[in-house]
């Protein structure tokens, strides 16, 4: 499975122009294109997937937290008993022990990893879009310089 840095460093090398064959590197565009497509489209798929488990975890957190989860339950998530160590939280405390949560936390940076990861193939598909016209101005400069 690709990640953002091979990603990256794969579009390092994808990014460059070879001045010295324009025709391949205009022929390549559609390649790469559809390369970083198929990547981006794989990573919204994912997710998507991310936040829809996200979805049910924070339900089933929610029924841990406020007792409603039966002890076959709380061992098949193998989740401690008493979530709060014997102390009785206000209802206005219960965001803090959402936000420390270890499961929660782990779910908001696996999609905030897919959110970047959506964000970078975008800007890399988009960047695509125009390379037609790096190389068409590569053109247009080596004509002037040779004077026509």
């Amino acid at each position: 499975m690709l990640t953002i840095e091979t990603t990256l460093e794969e579009w390092q090398k994808d990014c460059q122009i070879d001045e010295k064959n324009l025709v391949r590197s205009t022929v390549e565009i559609a390649k790469l294109h559809a390369k970083y497509l198929q990547v981006l489209s794989i990573n919204k798929l994912q997710l998507k997937k991310s936040e829809m488990k996200q979805k049910t975890l924070l339900l089933e957190k929610w029924k841990y937290y406020n007792g409603k989860l039966s002890q076959d339950e709380i061992d098949a998530h193998g989740w401690t008993y008493d979530p709060f160590d014997g102390i009785k939280p206000l209802k206005g405390d219960m965001n803090r022990y959402y936000d420390a949560d270890e499961d929660i936390q782990k779910s908001e940076e696996r999609i905030a990893y897919y959110k970047t990861f959506v964000e970078t193939l975008s800007e890399i598909v988009e960047n695509l879009k125009w390379k037609h016209q790096s190389i068409s101005n590569i053109i247009r400069w080596k004509q002037f310089e040779a004077g026509g």
